[in-house]
């Protein structure tokens, strides 16, 4: 089993910053790696992902276009935490934010997640 827990969450003015934590109890080497968000009576929806490929720090990513050029996913493999990034905040961002993981190992990103964080609430206010 692997466990996922986030943190970092928070109420932030419109055009601050944030940075989400997700610490996972396994290696995140050779998973997908995903932050999701969901707002009330909104869908659930995909922010960013990245593939961690064993024995290097880098990394696949891709975003939503909602967030391009604004969010940033990363990772810290000797640490096994996820981070996310996110600059140029704007309200319509308000939302819980969740952490997933792949299992291991995988070559690539799907949009099969098998472990999933309980979430941190990010609020921006205009």
């Amino acid at each position: 089993q692997v466990q996922l827990v986030e943190s970092g969450g928070g109420s932030v003015q419109a055009g601050g910053s944030l940075r989400l934590s997700c610490t996972v109890s396994r290696s995140t080497s050779r998973r997908c790696m995903a932050w999701f968000r969901q707002a009330p009576g909104k869908e659930r929806e995909e922010v960013a992902k990245i593939y961690v490929p064993g024995g290097s720090t880098g990394g696949t990513t891709s975003y939503a276009d909602s967030v391009k050029s604004r969010f940033a996913i990363s990772q810290d493999k000797a640490k096994n935490t996820l981070y996310l990034q996110m600059n140029n905040l704007k309200p319509e961002d308000t939302a819980m934010y969740y952490c997933a993981a792949s299992a291991s190992p995988v070559t690539f990103c799907s949009a099969s997640y098998k472990y999933w964080g309980q979430g941190t609430q990010v609020t921006v206010s205009s």
